[in-house]
C-alpha cells in the first residue's frame, strides 16, 4: 500500500483522516478539538498525575490508537526501523518547546486547522506565525543544523513507546488508577471503542502518507513540493464540509466554546515556536508519534518531551485560557495567555535559536 504515489491517493489519505475525525467530533469529542495531539497528551499526562488541572484529565485513546496504528502497519509493511542516538537530550527539550508553545496557542497544528476549518479566525492568525517558524527552521537547515545520525538499535527499543501506550490502555479501562475530568474538556470524549478504532486509523493513514504538518510547509519552501499539504487539503476539506453541515461554522475570534483566544501576537508567536522547534525535531507532534509507533526512540523521547511539556505548563501557570461565557452574567470572557506563559514563549524562541544555530553537521562547521 503507497499512499505516497501521487496526490490524488495522498489527498484520499486525508480524506480518510478527515472522516475520523468528523466521527470522533459527532460522537463527543470537544468542539473544535476532534483531534489534537497537544491537548489530548495534556489530557493524558493529567489523567497519569502528571499536572493538577481538573479539567483536562483523560487518557486519550486516540494517542494510543496513533502509536499503535503507526506500529502495526509499519511491521505489517516491514517498514519498522529500530534507530536512535541522534541528540536524544536536545530532542527531549524540543519536545518540551513544541507543547509550550502549542499550549499558548491552544492546540497542535492539526487542531489549528481543524479550527481554520471551522472559521475560527485565530487559527488563520496563528498559521502565520507557523509558517515563519517552519520558515525559521529550514534557514536553520541550510546553514547546516543537524542533531546526528540516528543509528540503528535493538527490536525492543523501537517497541517501548509502543508497549507503554498499552500499558496506559490496560490502567484506563480495567482499573481505577488513572484520574478521569468530571467537568471540562476532559470530560467530553467519544466513546473508547471509537476513539481507539479512529486513532489506529489515522495513525495508519498518517505512517503511509508521511502526513506532517511542519514537512508540508517546510518541502515547499526548499523543494516547491506540495505533495504533503494534498493530505492536509483532504482533511480540511472534510472537516470543512462536516462543520457546515452540523452548524459548527462560525466565522469569528470571540467564539465561546471552541477554547481558543484572541491576543493575536500570542497566537502568533506560539504557533511560531511550534513551527520552529518541528523543523529542528524532524516533525510536527503528529509526525513524532508516528515515528515512534514505527520505531524511533529519538521520535519516543520528543514524545516523552511533550508529555513533561504538558505537566510543566499546567503546574507552573503558563497554559492559556479559553473565551468563555460567564455562567452567572452570561458576558463573554475574553480568553488570555497568562504573563508565565508569554515569558516561557520568548524563552523557548531564544532557546530555539541557540539550539538551530550551535548544533551543526562537521562540514558545516568548517
Amino acid at each position: 500500500m503507497n499512499l505516497t504515489g501521487s496526490k490524488k491517493t495522498l489527498a484520499l489519505a486525508g480524506v480518510i483522516c478527515g472522516l475520523v475525525a468528523a466521527c470522533l467530533a459527532y460522537f463527543g469529542n470537544p468542539a473544535n478539538m476532534a483531534f489534537c495531539i497537544a491537548c489530548f497528551i495534556r489530557d493524558t499526562a493529567g489523567a497519569m498525575g502528571m499536572h493538577q488541572a481538573e479539567a483536562v484529565m483523560y487518557a486519550r485513546p486516540e494517542i494510543i490508537g496513533l502509536v499503535l496504528g503507526a506500529f502495526i502497519i509499519s511491521i505489517a509493511t516491514k517498514e519498522f526501523r529500530s534507530t536512535g542516538g541522534s541528540s536524544p537530550m536536545i530532542r527531549f527539550v524540543l519536545g518540551v518547546i513544541i507543547m509550550i508553545g502549542a499550549l499558548v496557542f491552544l492546540g497542535c497544528p492539526l487542531r489549528m486547522v481543524l479550527r481554520m476549518s471551522a472559521g475560527d479566525l485565530n487559527a488563520w492568525v496563528a498559521l502565520i506565525g507557523f509558517i515563519l517558524g517552519v520558515a525559521t527552521g529550514v534557514f536553520a537547515l541550510k546553514q547546516g543544523f543537524s542533531l546526528g545520525r540516528a543509528q540503528a538499535t535493538t527490536k525492543a527499543s523501537g517497541a517501548v513507546l509502543p508497549v507503554i501506550v498499552v500499558g496506559i490502555l490496560i490502567l484506563a479501562t480495567c482499573t481505577s488508577l488513572l484520574k478521569v475530568s468530571a467537568a471540562g474538556p476532559g470530560s467530553l470524549h467519544a466513546p473508547i471503542i471509537m476513539s481507539l478504532v479512529g486513532g489506529l486509523i489515522f495513525g495508519a493513514m498518517a505512517q503511509k502518507s508521511r502526513m506532517c504538518f511542519a514537512g508540508g510547509i517546510r518541502d515547499v519552501i526548499i523543494m516547491k513540493n506540495f505533495d504533503l499539504l494534498s493530505v492536509i487539503g483532504g482533511l480540511f476539506v472534510v472537516m470543512l464540509i462536516f462543520n457546515i453541515a452540523t452548524g459548527k461554522f462560525v466565522v469569528g475570534f470571540n467564539t465561546p466554546g471552541v477554547i481558543a483566544h484572541s491576543e493575536h501576537l500570542w497566537n502568533i508567536l506560539g504557533m511560531y515556536t511550534v513551527g520552529f522547534a518541528a523543523v529542528l525535531a524532524g516533525g510536527c507532534p503528529l509526525r513524532q508519534l508516528i515515528l515512534a509507533g514505527q520505531g524511533s526512540s529519538d521520535s519516543g523521547v520528543t514524545v516523552i518531551g511533550m508529555f513533561v511539556g504538558a505537566a510543566i505548563c499546567h503546574n507552573f501557570g503558563l497554559a492559556a485560557s479559553g473565551t468563555a461565557l460567564n455562567p452567572e452574567t452570561k458576558a463573554v470572557v475574553a480568553g488570555a495567555v497568562p504573563t508565565n506563559g508569554k515569558v516561557a514563549c520568548i524563552l523557548c524562541i531564544v532557546v530555539l535559536f541557540i539550539i538551530a544555530f550551535t548544533c551543526k553537521r562537521e562540514t558545516a562547521k568548517k
